[in-house]
């Protein structure tokens, strides 16, 4: 099997700027990079509940241009700045784009990300194909 990047249209510059794929399929494999809430002005989105919709929109349209969906993904791990003030808020968010055969799924609570504003980053791996029909 070979490895596969997936350079989706727009995320050019990231790869060239900063040298990562944002995902990867080796089979049916993808491991997707983590994921920002970045609006298109390429700010934070004001708040961790529009930071997360955005994260995961942005990890939608990846797997979409690797061959998968949303329900193809088996694990989720995610970064947040304030994980005990925001996780119950950010589970709401999640489950609405993971309404059921929830993904296994570790949250991480550090003090920063990449950028200042930043509050989550989502990662996931996804199995193509292994979803929902």
């Amino acid at each position: 099997m070979k490895r596969q990047l997936i350079i989706p249209p727009g995320t050019q510059a990231l790869y060239d700027a900063f040298h990562f794929s944002p995902a990867t399929r080796v089979g049916d494999i993808i491991w997707v990079s983590g994921q920002v809430g970045l609006d298109a002005e390429m700010k934070p989105a004001e708040g961790m509940e529009a930071q997360a919709r955005l994260a995961f929109g942005y990890l939608k349209y990846i797997l979409e241009e690797a061959g998968a969906t949303l329900a193809d993904v088996v694990e989720l791990t995610t970064f947040h700045t304030a994980l005990q003030r925001d996780v119950q808020a950010f589970a709401k968010v999640k489950d609405e784009f993971f309404p059921r055969s929830y993904p296994s799924w570790t949250a991480v609570g550090l003090t920063e990300l990449a950028l200042p504003g930043l509050c989550i980053e989502i990662r996931a791996v996804a199995v193509a194909g292994s979803g929902e029909k």
